[in-house]
């Protein structure tokens, strides 16, 4: 492995023969690597690589008696002793996950401090606390509005909170698992400087994306993970992206998106002049777009567009105040819930698969199943027997890698998990399906495999939306692109015509003249 000439004690953080098992799965085996102080070191791998494993331990999450092999932190043994990450706090390991873990109904300076809150006498002092918030966020220029409560913020700014809440403890290794995941261009260049800055001060950083052109932008050195072992460890300078990807997939991936023989038919939905009142204000203001049999919709804009406010709106799912007319193969429909949508034939992959797409805590199949119920029961009972052959037919449809259809939804990769969320869609055999965000922090692997789907069941005339945070997604998989911003309809685009600097015109610009083909 690279920098094996590097001195021991010039390494934080030695990793020795680590192998962590889960019942009917080995995620870790013989992991060894190392990592230089004041390093920013790249983790990647495929999802189930076993990366959030491996965070898992460093962070406290499961302690030495659950796995084997050593791990060595300032060339001292970790021997975390309970499920707890306070003890990796102590020892100057701080973690910001994929996910944010803030408490909705707290201000922003409340989380940042929640457990140590500045007291004065044995009360809080809350002038303190709001004030070191506000020097926090302007210090790392992370642009949130330090009195409001989580929960009003965007997903993004929930990030940012994260970050700030392990920037205030005295740390000397940062983890930080997909921080982008949901952040906008302008939040991860902020991002790329605070972990300049970070490095600048002797803070050592692990890095892990499936973005891959971050690693290039902001890592000293990368490892990559594939089925739980270490396949190299590389400087950054002495790699590219294509062999990276070959690393992580175990072969030569010359295309990132499938070639698909497009043959849009005829006009399955069409929205005129829909706009949502919400929360005071107008959230989508006269939206126009119409969609065709087998046709890939890209939806484009930065976040806070509107576009999941309008897919969301379309399916019946949000603003209580929505005027507009769909019309679904020609015909005026009325949609006021998810049941109607279904009824329709339209099926949504939500962005957030852990909140809104699946029961994180039931088995795969009742996961896959759960919309589809009807299909397997009668007046009296459900039908297992065809309740699993169903859900096993689109299990290895999708290959879902999983133990078993009764293991726990949770204990799958997030790549395996969205494709539980699709597959249990796809089961209700939909003529529009609506996917926002659907490759959001999956493997390049694991986004061929979907992208290759997306193209077969649009070539079988399902039409298709999708909304995506990546440019170059959009780009590879859309027919036609239609821009967001500020909630409205800026353009809609051609393949043939799109280019990422027009898109990105289109989204950053309202009040435009634009038409539809």
């Amino acid at each position: 492995m690279g920098g094996n000439n590097i001195l021991k004690d010039e390494y934080i953080l030695r990793i020795e023969n680590v192998t962590k098992d889960f019942p009917g799965i080995r995620a870790l085996s013989n992991v060894s690597f190392k990592i230089k102080k004041g390093d920013i070191h790249g983790l990647c791998g495929e999802n189930g690589a076993g990366k959030s494993t491996l965070v898992k331990i460093l962070a406290g999450v499961y302690p030495h008696h659950t796995y084997e092999g050593k791990i060595y932190f300032n060339d001292e043994e970790l021997k975390f002793t309970s499920s707890s990450i306070e003890e990796a706090i102590k020892e100057g390991i701080a973690t910001v996950y994929q996910e944010p873990v803030l408490v909705p109904q707290m201000t922003v300076g409340e989380n940042i401090f929640l457990g140590r809150e500045p007291e004065d006498k044995g009360i809080i002092n809350w002038s303190k606390l709001f004030s070191d918030t506000k020097e926090i966020l302007k210090k790392y220029e992370l642009k949130v509005p330090f009195f409001a409560k989580v929960s009003t913020l965007s997903v993004g700014q929930q990030q940012m909170v994260e970050i700030a809440k392990a920037l205030v403890q005295e740390i000397k290794l940062l983890i930080l698992d997909e921080p982008t995941s949901a952040l906008n261009e302008a939040e991860v260049n902020y991002l790329m400087e605070i972990l300049k800055n970070l490095k600048d001060n002797g803070v050592t950083c692990i890095y892990i994306s499936h973005r891959l052109e971050e690693f290039f932008r902001i890592t000293d050195n990368i490892t990559v993970l594939r089925d739980g072992r270490v396949v190299d460890t590389v400087r950054i300078v002495d790699t590219n992206e294509e062999k990276v990807i070959a690393m992580m997939v175990g072969r030569e991936m010359k295309k990132r998106f499938p070639v698909r023989n497009s043959k849009p038919g005829e006009k399955i939905l069409e929205v005129k002049d829909l706009s949502i009142l919400a929360q005071r204000k107008m959230v989508i203001k006269n939206v126009s777009f119409d969609l065709r049999k087998g046709e890939i919709l890209g939806i484009a804009g930065l976040m806070g567009s509107g576009r999941t406010e309008l897919i969301t709106a379309i399916f019946g799912e949000y603003g209580k105040h929505v005027t507009g007319e769909i019309f679904l193969e020609g015909e005026p429909v009325k949609i006021r819930s998810a049941r109607d949508a279904m009824k329709y034939g339209m099926s949504l992959v939500p962005e957030d698969r852990k909140k809104m797409g699946l029961v994180l805590i039931q088995e795969v199949f009742k996961n896959i199943s759960l919309p589809n119920l009807r299909k397997f029961s009668n007046a009296l009972s459900i039908d297992k027997y065809k309740e699993l052959k169903e859900c096993k037919k689109y299990a290895d449809y999708l290959t879902i890698k999983t133990p078993s259809l009764f293991t726990i939804t949770e204990s799958l990769s997030g790549g395996n998990q969205q494709k539980v969320v699709i597959a249990k869609w796809l089961m209700s055999n939909p003529k529009i399906l609506i996917l926002d965000d659907p490759t959001r922090g999956i493997d390049v692997g694991t986004k061929y495999e979907i992208y290759n789907l997306i193209n077969r069941l649009a070539e079988n005339g399902v039409g298709i939306i999708m909304i995506s945070s990546e440019l170059e997604e959009i780009l590879g998989m859309s027919d036609r692109i239609t821009v967001m911003c500020e909630g409205e309809c800026t353009g809609t685009l051609d393949r043939k015509d799109a280019t990422q600097e027009r898109i990105m015109a289109l989204a950053s610009t309202t009040k435009r003249s634009y038409g539809y083909n």
